[in-house]
């Protein structure tokens, strides 16, 4: 989707709505607080220390009405070179059918200056967002809840060593993750590497599967998992799921079947909610679509992808 095509025209910082007009502020400029009583008033479980994470690696707009409440908001985020994805589209219940949502969406197309984006659309939010341009490719199933048990994990491939991951192995999950996730995250997956425990799956010096796990909304989220195979997907999951037995835990992740996606919900992470994943064109859609590729078994997250 060609920059040119996104819009005709300058998309306007202010919007009537019914009675009242909202404007565009930088998101930086407004109180976790507010944020957080955003992503509550919908029901999203977002801490104040998950949205100074996104704020952190990420820019946006939001929506604040005449008496300063905040009303609305989405983010983007860069990764690589003219790649970014793009989440937190919020808007506050009473205005979830005139416009707002996607009038943030067309401000943040304006100012985010990358050709390339990926994003996962809600149910409310799909329509709005092929209409703008972007194509459905995948179903993400955001699978939650309380670790009742450890299903069998099954042995470890042969000559295959897993441990717990250093600051030392970050090279390396790098590597393993560029051609998965379809584009270089480097800065994000540093951050990420700062708040999660880690686990890696070598064969040698070869990094074969990774994955994270780290403090989210009710719990703990798994993601990103990045392996070339399922069963490799699962011994790096199995540790997180073993620590967690008895407490909330979640994970997001493009299987539903399979090795993989059993050994999830047999754990007790049944599948709360659906997104898709969108895109604005084919050159930014995943990676791990040849043989022998590695593959994102599940997601840092619904906006980071």
């Amino acid at each position: 989707m060609a920059a040119g095509s996104r819009m005709d025209t300058k998309v306007p910082d202010r919007l009537n709505v019914d009675a009242f007009e909202l404007r565009l502020a930088d998101i930086a400029d407004v109180a976790l607080s507010q944020l957080q009583a955003l992503s509550m008033s919908v029901g999203w479980p977002h801490r104040s220390q998950d949205w100074q994470h996104l704020l952190d690696v990420g820019h946006g707009f939001v929506a604040v009405d005449e008496i300063g409440r905040v009303s609305g908001s989405t983010m983007w985020f860069p990764h690589g070179e003219n790649f970014a994805t793009f989440g937190m589209l919020i808007t506050a219940p009473r205005l979830q059918t005139n416009g707002t949502a996607e009038w943030l969406v067309k401000r943040m197309l304006e100012e985010c200056h990358q050709e390339r984006l990926r994003l996962n659309a809600t149910r409310a939010a799909r329509r709005m967002c092929a209409t703008l341009g972007f194509l459905p490719q995948q179903t993400v199933f955001q699978c939650q809840g309380e670790i009742l048990c450890v299903p069998q994990a099954g042995d470890i491939r042969s000559g295959l060593e897993l441990r717990r991951l250093e600051r030392s192995d970050l090279d390396v999950v790098v590597a393993l993750d560029e051609p998965a996730f379809g584009t270089l995250r480097y800065q994000h997956l540093v951050r990420l590497f700062e708040s999660s425990i880690c686990y890696g799956l070598y064969d040698g010096s070869n990094l074969m599967a990774y994955s994270m796990r780290r403090r989210f909304g009710r719990g703990h989220v798994v993601g990103p998992v990045v392996a070339y195979c399922e069963e490799d997907a699962v011994s790096v999951v199995h540790p997180h799921v073993v620590a967690h037995v008895g407490s909330f835990l979640r994970l997001d992740t493009h299987f539903d079947a399979g090795r993989f996606a059993s050994f999830i919900q047999q754990s007790g992470m049944s599948v709360f909610d659906t997104v898709t994943t969108m895109v604005s064109s084919k050159t930014a859609s995943y990676g791990g679509l040849n043989a022998g590729s590695p593959i994102v078994f599940a997601l840092a997250s619904q906006s980071f992808g």
